[in-house]
């Protein structure tokens, strides 16, 4: 084994827990990943810091919650000199390098922001064009210049979308192997190219291109190439492997769209569930149709069960292409005898609803269908094994940087995990804290409640938004959060004040202190 490891970090977008074999899934197919969990430390209780995909992607890189680095919801960039565990690898003399899905800047959710009146709270010393990296619109006619340094990765190729849509690095690879720019960068908001588009939804379809052009394969590829690289330079290197998918659009390319069928799919059995004392927003949430979204993002019920078969049925699809994809990677691995000198990581920035509770999709559903994740942390020469310590998408920064020996920085919220990988009986948090939270012009437009916080402590999920509504389900005698017992007042008053001193640890002192380094930007 190396002094050196080297870190194979693997995520994917909107992929629930269950929606793994090693999780217990009993018809979806996930060959490498369950290899991957046999080798490696298992947590079947992972969950998020945030269920929305740039303040969760901004906590993992930062190791803070996202009301101390700032990402508190989707139309905002990650300050550009923020330190990040990957900058710290970095300057370790790791070679590093993101490929795939980044969602670290908002330019692919530029229809996430909403307009307000007056001058912003403060200006950023950044120069002019620092959050625009992600802009798709910078890849259209070849590729750019790309930054010397991007949150501490030397190295990007960007896939910046969903679905069918191809933008990014990605589009001028797909456009070089013979794609048809009016096939690859679509409208997301209208019915594009492709045929076996659902009746009931346009959002599932097969893409008008082969699935070599897809976001998976070109993830895929990337990466190897990256790790090749990096295995003939003879440095230490962390590759983050990061793919678009199962997101919506549910757009499984070529056979992948055929590997199963709707009617093996199970339902979830929560889907009729009435919502009774539910916090309002969800309730109207699960009478919207997908048909009839806001936009193609926009929260919603799951509609009927023939188009809900549909769904999971191309998101197993979209999951088998990643899975393939994976198992490349670690076929690479194996080929180049670096198997056994890398930690894997494998794990999603936040799950879907898929159905459950009559709802759809994610955002502002505090559900464990949203908030858990699947996590896997493969290391060499530790023992492989499933834990229930409780664990979160904060820790993962930490935890690399502990078992690799990389010191750390000022203003880090999450803790190691490195114990319980080493033995599944530890623990090193009583609890987890997650956050929600959307700009103040956006609760007074729709009812989405402007902060939303969960505590998961004692088995069980207790949640307080800014409009006084609760929910608290025993997750062990309730996995499927169908009996709220708030009422049970003993048990509510303990997980109000673990809430609050869960926020109370999570207040950022960093910002501001006293520095004798220079900025890590």
């Amino acid at each position: 084994m190396r002094e050196r490891l080297n870190v194979l970090f693997v995520i994917t977008d909107q992929q629930r827990a269950d929606h793994n074999g090693f999780m217990g899934n009993p018809v979806l197919e996930t060959p490498h990943l369950d290899g991957l969990a046999a080798s490696g430390m298992v947590f079947d209780n992972a969950w998020v810091s945030n269920p929305v995909c740039m303040p969760n992607r901004c906590t993992m890189m930062t190791g803070r919650m996202p009301s101390a680095h700032g990402v508190i919801f989707n139309d905002r960039s990650l300050e550009r000199d923020a330190n990040t565990f990957v900058r710290r690898f970095r300057k370790s003399g790791y070679r590093t390098g993101l490929i795939g899905k980044s969602h670290l800047q908002h330019g692919m959710s530029r229809n996430a922001v909403f307009p307000f009146r007056g001058e912003p709270s403060g200006a950023l010393p950044f120069p002019d064009g620092w959050d625009r990296l992600e802009d798709f619109e910078r890849y259209v006619d070849g590729q750019p210049e790309d930054p010397e340094d991007f949150y501490g990765f030397g190295h990007v190729e960007f896939s910046i979308d969903h679905g069918a849509r191809v933008a990014g690095h990605h589009l001028q690879w797909a456009l070089e192997r013979g794609g048809r720019l009016p096939d690859l960068l679509t409208d997301q908001d209208v019915p594009g190219p492709g045929t076996d588009r659902s009746p009931h939804w346009r959002q599932i379809y097969r893409p008008p291109y082969p699935e070599e052009l897809h976001s998976s394969a070109f993830v895929a590829e990337r990466t190897i190439a990256f790790i090749e690289a990096a295995e003939t330079s003879g440095e230490p290197w962390l590759a983050w492997c990061s793919f678009p998918d199962p997101h919506h659009p549910m757009t499984p390319p070529g056979k992948w769209f055929d590997a199963y069928r709707p009617a093996d799919m199970p339902l979830p059995d929560t889907r009729d569930d009435p919502l009774e004392g539910a916090p309002e927003h969800l309730r109207r949430f699960a009478a919207i149709h997908p048909r009839d979204q806001r936009n193609w993002v926009s929260p919603c019920g799951f509609g009927e069960d023939a188009l809900l078969r549909e769904e999971i049925t191309a998101t197993f699809g979209m999951i088998g292409m990643v899975v393939a994809g994976v198992g490349r990677v670690l076929g690479t691995l194996d080929a180049l005898g670096v198997r056994d000198d890398t930690i894997v990581v494998f794990t999603s920035d936040h799950g879907d609803m898929m159905g459950d509770h009559r709802l759809f999709l994610k955002g502002f559903m505090h559900y464990r269908g949203t908030l858990q994740v699947p996590l896997v942390i493969d290391v060499p020469g530790c023992d492989a094994g499933r834990t229930e310590a409780i664990a979160s998408s904060i820790d993962l920064g930490p935890t690399l940087l502990d078992l690799c020996g990389v010191a750390g920085y000022d203003g880090i919220q999450g803790v190691s995990l490195a114990p319980v990988v080493r033995d599944a009986g530890a623990s090193v948090r009583e609890r987890v804290l997650i956050e929600d939270d959307v700009p103040v012009i956006l609760s007074q437009l729709t009812p989405i409640p402007a902060r939303t916080r969960t505590v998961l402590a004692e088995g069980c999920r207790y949640t307080r938004n800014s409009k006084g509504e609760e929910q608290l389900f025993d997750l062990g005698s309730d996995p499927d959060e169908m009996h709220d017992v708030r009422d049970r007042s003993d048990a509510r008053a303990r997980m109000l004040e673990g809430l609050v001193d869960a926020m109370m640890v999570a207040d950022d002192s960093s910002r501001g202190a006293p520095s004798t380094g220079v900025s890590p930007g």
